[in-house]
């Protein structure tokens, strides 16, 4: 299967437009050793010709141009390789890109149906319409073809499956509580394979609040992860004086800590491991600092806008 990052960035993108803290600095300057990340989104392909997005980001239009093989094809006035979405939740850096997709063209919009119930009360999403995007909800824990408008199956097979997270910032609603309203399924992530080759299923994760015993006997063995890349430490905002919340209070792991993703992952036996939805604040993207060079001790890659991976 081919698979290509078009954003590797958490909310924001690297530097984040409005941050001037350490590490947003130094990308915007053009450090030796740094690269600037849009936001997160991959395109995956069974045969490099029709591609489905995992997650719709903000910088969509921007990724589409820089990656050719979403460029438009052929004599047709209209036309475009890209077949569907399929979102793992609603957080606005998954999901504002859909907007770009408006142009009357037939798609597939996949997600859970609580996330598509979100996006059917706003009707700022109406602009899909429903002459051309179909939307299509996941049942979790079942395997599924992606398909495209027609219906033909495109090679890529997925399942969904729930893990720890929460409801996206936008529908937060304080009154229920300290987990704002979650549900179970809010944050999901995606196991895919090439049809027939399920022995070399790898998963995207881009979103996990902590790693549970399920989640942990899924991933013992994969061939390739893509992991929650957020944040260093979990007070990491905090002390780098822009922000107020931790890791844990936005859904996302840390690298570090006795919960941290490098502990929880040390004896998984992950063939491939790849950090991505990664923050602005996060100083593993700076090429020869510490951080960096204790998440590729420990076996992990760090992803970059315009990755390829088969």
């Amino acid at each position: 299967m081919k698979i290509r990052v078009l954003g590797s960035g958490a909310g924001g993108g690297i530097p984040q437009w409005n941050c001037h803290g350490e590490v947003s600095r130094a990308v915007r300057s053009g450090a030796l050793g740094t690269s600037p990340r849009t936001q997160s989104s991959l395109a995956v392909s069974a045969d490099g010709e029709h591609w489905f997005l995992l997650n719709a980001s903000p910088d969509l239009g921007e990724q589409i141009r820089k990656n050719s093989v979403l460029h438009p094809r052929g004599e047709a006035l209209r036309h475009s390789p890209i077949q569907g979405v399929v979102l793992t939740n609603g957080d606005v850096d998954h999901v504002a890109g859909l907007l770009v997709l408006r142009e009357s063209h037939p798609l597939v919009l996949y997600g859970t149906e609580r996330v598509l119930g979100f996006l059917g009360e706003n009707s700022i999403f109406n602009v899909l319409s429903p002459h051309y995007v179909q939307r299509q909800a996941l049942s979790l824990g079942q395997s599924f073809p992606l398909r495209d408008a027609r219906g033909d199956m495109s090679g890529v097979m997925v399942e969904a499956f729930a893990v720890s997270g929460k409801v996206a910032l936008w529908q937060e609603d304080e009154s229920k509580g300290d987990n704002f309203g979650s549900e179970e399924g809010d944050t999901i992530a995606l196991k895919l394979w090439r049809e027939g080759a399920e022995q070399d299923a790898w998963y995207y994760i881009p979103a996990c609040a902590a790693m549970t015993p399920d989640l942990a006997r899924r991933l013992t063995g994969a061939s390739l992860v893509f992991f929650d890349g957020t944040l260093w430490r979990d007070d990491e905002m905090i002390i780098a004086g822009v922000g107020t919340k931790t890791g844990r209070r936005m859904g996302h792991m840390s690298q570090t800590g006795e919960h941290g993703t490098l502990r929880a992952f040390a004896d998984l036996g992950v063939k491939r491991k790849i950090l991505i939805h990664i923050n602005t604040t996060n100083p593993i993207i700076i090429e020869g600092s510490e951080e960096n060079r204790k998440v590729r001790d420990a076996g992990w890659e760090i992803a970059y806008d315009g990755m390829e991976i088969g």
